[in-house]
């Protein structure tokens, strides 16, 4: 299996290899590298397309310390080094974004270009952070029962296959190692402020009926970012990249299109 040594992790990855211009897509909370399989399918033919598993999700092996995006940002910019690419487009969807734009701010020569999926730049609303750090309690006391792994898969998928299809995985894994990606979630800094810093060209899609992170945060996020043109909307909820490939798959082409 491939697994890189970065930061006294063990990083595990895919790597369509190829001649064309390299990709790097980051995944959800609660979610892996499976999930850009549309993107990997409909893209590789004509890029080099790279997925991994983040910190405390996946076959990625970690040293059961606290961290922060930051270090994910500094994992994603040392697979880059680890696989000899100096430059790529770097995307993500939601926490995937955040170590996206964080790469981008502490890694500038290495980001060619952002493509932001349901993502935002602030910090996570007060009122949802001890609702979301008693669903990872539960999770871990309890295991993933079927009503809770439910209510995550609606606010994440919300659509059905894959809902069921992530469920019956997230059921079939350990449940025990989500205590430091949670609190990593709820206590990340607001990197708003330093959008201006960013100067590459920046697609954001976001789903319209994403219920995780709202229409006002979308735009922010675009109007923040001087190399983007403003939100593409797709249908779909959080995950739209998953749900709804045709328009997500249909955006990030036209867009690295452009770039070449």
């Amino acid at each position: 299996m491939p697994f890189a040594p970065i930061n006294d992790q063990q990083i595990f990855f895919t790597d369509s290899g190829g001649p064309g211009p390299a990709l790097i897509l980051s995944h959800g909370f609660m979610m892996d590298h499976e999930m850009f399989a549309p993107q990997v399918a409909a893209l590789s033919g004509s890029y080099r397309v790279i997925t991994w598993d983040e910190r405390g999700h996946g076959q990625t092996v970690v040293d059961n310390k606290p961290f922060s995006y930051w270090d994910s940002a500094d994992d994603c910019a040392g697979l880059l080094t680890h696989l000899g690419i100096e430059s790529a487009v770097v995307g993500g969807m939601s926490q995937g974004g955040f170590l996206s734009l964080r790469v981008a701010l502490r890694y500038p020569t290495k980001v060619r270009a952002l493509i932001l999926l349901d993502t935002q730049a602030g910090c996570e609303h007060e009122p949802v952070i001890p609702v979301y750090r008693g669903m990872m309690a539960q999770w871990m006391a309890e295991g993933p029962l079927d009503t809770l792994t439910s209510t995550v898969a609606g606010l994440i998928i919300g659509e059905e296959p894959e809902s069921s299809q992530w469920v019956a995985k997230w059921q079939a894994q350990p449940w025990n190692k989500m205590e430091f990606a949670i609190e990593c979630l709820v206590t990340r800094d607001d990197v708003t402020e330093r959008l201006s810093e960013i100067t590459c060209p920046a697609l954001v899609i976001h789903g319209e009926s994403d219920i995780a992170i709202d229409a006002e945060r979308a735009n922010a996020l675009a109007a923040g970012l001087s190399g983007c043109t403003g939100v593409n909307w797709v249908p779909g909820h959080h995950a739209a990249n998953l749900t709804h490939p045709v328009a997500v798959n249909a955006a990030i082409s036209n867009f690295l299109g452009a770039l070449a």
